[in-house]
């Protein structure tokens, strides 16, 4: 069985990475760029240290930071606007998941006109867009190194997946010296949503020899610094562990796809504005549970890689130990449940039918070892209130 592998046709990783971006920009035939990112990276100095470094070769670049947490098809078009009236030719993603992901939208509209609603999967885009660079800040979406974006439709609360080549960086620079000032509660999302990527593409049925060294690298990197890295912010070791962690693990996904933790976790994501990362920490450990009986071994083998199960432990008892660990991780990372974050109940319930059909649609699930019909997701659903 072949395996397709789309891979950023520059990656420079490692501390000092960004000093390599003005070259990137030349090689890759840019003279104008513009950086996409949000108002924290501009208030972090972030954007005004990318200007800086590119004035020192004579790239004069702008900055568009009306990027949203949650990228919208709405919150997109005046940075499309900005792209289209100053005729840019490369653009630089700055930021977390989401200025990447605005970004990655941008440069495939900004090419090919359109609405992003008509670049959805089942679609598969494969056009290029304008060049892009994605400069990633928090390790955890991994969306440096995929073909993926997810915006959301504000018309009907639907989180979209847009998935082809054409949303694959032409270059990443992965610099840990960039995460140093993410917060606590950003580093504990974003590290779960890494592990996530990393277990779901080892289960996926997708998966691969490729996928699956990428995927037990990444767990075995981002199990043991997670805690270290949102305890203490200045844990140099960690955060780079946490940094090429994710990255792999957006390499393994990218490749074999996620799976049902990402298909019922952007229904809440839209309707309840959770944090990606953390609508996916609340439903890991009952969603792993529901799958382990169809893939029992590889899940154990998760176990395993994370160094919460011994070699000598059966499937059994590393399937039990990796629930067990999922568990701690969600209370010593502090997150909350959906009650907590402040959803209601009520509101949550009537829209139960929805956003497991909306789940179903994503096609994430069909990766799942175990498939779930809307009936088993909706009672997957309501044990995040139990």
């Amino acid at each position: 069985m072949s395996v397709a592998v789309a891979l950023p046709r520059v990656m420079e990783m490692g501390a000092g990475a960004i000093n390599k971006l003005p070259g990137i920009v030349q090689s890759l035939g840019g003279s104008r760029p513009l950086i996409i990112t949000d108002k924290i990276m501009v208030q972090l100095g972030y954007a005004q240290q990318i200007q800086t470094l590119l004035s020192a070769d004579d790239l004069q670049a702008d900055v568009f930071d009306g990027t949203e947490p949650e990228p919208t098809a709405a919150s997109i078009e005046a940075g499309l606007q900005c792209v289209l009236d100053k005729k840019y030719d490369v653009i630089i993603a700055l930021g977390g998941g989401s200025p990447i992901d605005s970004a990655k939208a941008i440069a495939i509209l900004g090419k090919h006109g359109g609405n992003i609603r008509d670049y959805k999967f089942p679609r598969q885009v494969s056009e290029a867009g304008i060049p892009l660079i994605a400069i990633p800040t928090t390790a955890g979406t991994g969306s440096e190194v995929t073909r993926f974006t997810i915006i959301t439709d504000e018309t009907n609360d639907e989180k979209m997946l847009c998935a082809g080549l054409g949303f694959v960086p032409l270059a990443a620079i992965v610099d840990v010296n960039l995460t140093l000032s993410v917060p606590p509660r950003t580093t504990a999302d974003t590290g779960i949503d890494a592990l996530t990527h990393a277990i779901e593409a080892y289960v996926s049925q997708k998966a691969s020899p490729f996928s699956d060294t990428q995927a037990l690298s990444a767990m075995r990197l981002i199990a043991p610094h997670l805690k270290r890295a949102y305890s203490n912010g200045n844990d140099i070791e960690a955060r780079e562990a946490m940094m090429l962690g994710s990255t792999l693990a957006g390499i393994a996904f990218s490749t074999a796809s996620v799976a049902l933790v990402h298909g019922m976790s952007r229904p809440i994501g839209a309707f309840f504005h959770v944090p990606h990362g953390l609508s996916n920490a609340m439903l890991l450990p009952s969603v792993t549970a529901f799958s382990i009986p169809s893939a029992p071994e590889r899940y154990a083998d998760c176990a395993r890689a994370m160094g919460v199960a011994a070699a000598t432990d059966n499937n059994e008892q590393a399937n039990r130990k990796l629930l067990e660990a999922l568990e701690t991780f969600n209370r010593e990372l502090k997150v909350p449940t959906l009650a907590e974050f402040g959803a209601e109940k009520a509101h949550f319930d009537s829209l139960l039918q929805t956003m497991a059909e909306q789940a179903l649609a994503s096609g994430s699930p069909s990766n799942n070892p175990r498939i779930p019909s809307v009936a088993q997701i909706i009672a997957i659903y309501k044990k995040l209130w139990v």
